[in-house]
């Protein structure tokens, strides 16, 4: 008996030295075998960057008649960093793409948890508005740009709707007024990317378990205490996933607005996307341009840690 306990206790032994060793001998095949996708990610996520970096430390534009690779002729140590921090118009585009970010994306926010939490149960017609409501996120963003360009004339569709409500003329020049126009590209942004945020929150309310919610109901809790103290805490991590998401989206806003105001009237309505775009197409000062992108993805990539970094806090371990 003694010498099959010691076979047993052997083999055992055995086996557990091995598996160690066949997790090694997995994880080196799989490094081999993803070893070219790798490279072809690193090729095309870091030369871009460090091209970039290189082009913004000189005065190099399509003009100058030189290839980028002969920008080093031009080098301008960090001049454009120091033009940049004393660009005010750099500051005010930031300053008002902060705006339309710190409007749109709550709103979206709200209106998607609100019709999230009424798709989730079950009602007739669901599949029918539930196509409707997806429609405004499958517009490519030109398009919308130019329907809502169009609605905000000053005969359009929406001053209509106001001249009927009030029962007089309504002529708002919306497009032309600075903060207007302002509004009216953060209600082009809502209408279209509400449906993203709730197809994410909807994936997270879905996935609230069905018998805490019934536990508390047996407990008395009325339906608020049962969304604020059991789905939310639930859905915590998707939602910070669908906040990112739209936040850095919403930094990159440029098609929608571009048709619909162009930046205008004068700058009112020039996000960083778009000062991007007129000093590259217009002013063609590219080593300029590239130390605006930078410094523009660096504060993406500080966001992004930051969301991640908390994402990391509420997953529990």
């Amino acid at each position: 008996m003694s010498a099959v306990t010691a076979t047993i206790s052997e083999e055992a032994m055995n086996a557990a030295r091995a598996k160690p060793v066949l997790a090694d001998e997995g994880a080196r095949l799989g490094f081999r075998l993803t070893l070219p996708a790798q490279i072809l990610v690193l090729f095309i996520a870091v030369f871009p960057l460090l091209m970039q970096l290189y082009i913004s430390l000189t005065d190099w534009s399509p003009l100058s008649g030189l290839g980028w690779w002969n920008a080093w002729s031009l080098w301008n140590n960090f001049a454009n960093y120091t033009d940049l921090a004393a660009d005010a118009r750099f500051w005010s585009a930031l300053k008002r793409t902060a705006i339309v970010m710190i409007v749109c994306v709550p709103a979206e926010f709200l209106l998607g948890l609100a019709l999230a939490t009424l798709f989730a149960d079950e009602f007739p017609g669901k599949r029918i508005f539930y196509s409707i409501l997806l429609t405004p996120m499958m517009v490519v963003p030109a398009v919308a740009g130019y329907m809502f360009f169009m609605l905000f004339q000053s005969g359009g569709p929406v001053n209509d709707i106001l001249s009927a409500i009030s029962g007089m003329p309504v002529t708002i020049a919306w497009l032309s007024d600075p903060t207007l126009a302002l509004i009216a590209v953060m209600v082009a942004d809502i209408w279209q990317w509400t449906p993203l945020m709730f197809l994410i929150l909807l994936a997270g309310l879905v996935g609230v378990p069905e018998d805490q919610i019934k536990a508390a109901t047996l407990l008395g809790a009325n339906p608020w205490q049962r969304f604020v103290t059991i789905v939310l805490p639930k859905m915590k991590t998707i939602i910070i996933i669908a906040l990112a998401i739209r936040v850095i989206e919403n930094f990159k806003i440029f098609d929608t607005l571009y048709i619909m105001t162009g930046g205008g009237p004068g700058v009112a309505t020039e996000t960083i996307s778009v000062y991007i775009y007129k000093l590259t197409t217009q002013d063609l000062i590219w080593g300029y341009v590239a130390a605006i992108a930078l410094a523009t993805l660096i504060v993406l990539s500080i966001a992004a840690v930051f969301a991640m970094k908390r994402m990391a806090r509420e997953v529990p371990a």
